[in-house]
Parts: C-alpha cells; structure tokens; sequence
C-alpha cells in the first residue's frame, strides 16, 4: 500500500445500495414489474457487481486527496485542490457521489458510509454544493 499519513482515514464499506439492488431484482422478478423478467435479471447483475466493488474496494481521505483502493494497490487519486465543488445525490437515500474537477466530473456510487464521507469533506476541502447560476437579467 502507498503511505498514508496517520490522519488519513479509510470509509467504511455500506452494502445498503448493493443489496437494495438485489432486492428490487427479486421483488420485480416476483411480481414481473415492468413486465419483463430480463429486467430483474439486469438489476441483479449490477446489484452482484456494486456487491463485488463494495467488498474490494476502498476510499482512503488523507490531507490531501481521496485515494481509490483496491486492497494493497492504488487506483487512482484525486488531489482536493482540483475539486471545484462536491455533492452527495439524495441525502435520504444516498446513492450517487458526485465531484468535480477543474478538467472533470466524477460519478462514484455510495458503496461508502455517506456520512463519514460528508463530515472528512467538509473538513478537508472544496464547497459541497454546486455555485449558483446567476439570473438571467
């Protein structure tokens, strides 16, 4: 593993959004929402793949930057000073992390405790929310 700084700290796995997949995919295959069984087949692939990821990967926040992990080798790090602004899609239900770079946006599902994400965010870098767009006049 790369050298983490002592305050670096590693989220804890969530597995809700994984799960909730797979039991959307049983309940639709039940009931044949949608009207299609190869619809739940769908839903239960990319709930046993969001499984998958859940369980290899993790998000390490240092001072820094957020490190992407998968056990003992980094994937990818993103430094906050690029950051623009940051945001978590439904706070009730916490499904999508979303951040922006100065040349990128970033998509990463919730396989993360979201609000451990949230309190280190806010602690370490950019807005969390979006500027405002000015009124057209």
């Amino acid at each position: 593993m790369a050298e983490l700084k002592p305050d670096s700290v590693c989220l804890a796995p969530s597995y809700r959004l994984p799960i909730g997949l797979l039991l959307l995919a049983v309940l639709s295959a039940l009931v044949q929402l949608w009207g299609h069984v190869w619809t739940s087949g769908i839903l239960a692939l990319l709930g046993l793949f969001l499984l998958y990821q859940t369980a290899t990967i993790r998000l390490w926040l240092t001072p820094t930057a957020l490190a992407l992990y998968r056990g003992d080798r980094q994937l990818r790090e993103f430094p906050y000073q690029d950051w623009q602004y940051w945001t978590i899609f439904w706070p009730a239900v916490p499904i999508l992390f979303y951040f922006k770079e100065v040349n990128s946006i970033h998509f990463l599902p919730v396989l993360f405790d979201p609000e451990a994400l949230r309190t280190h965010l806010l602690a370490r870098c950019a807005q969390a929310a979006p500027p405002q767009a000015k009124a057209q006049r």
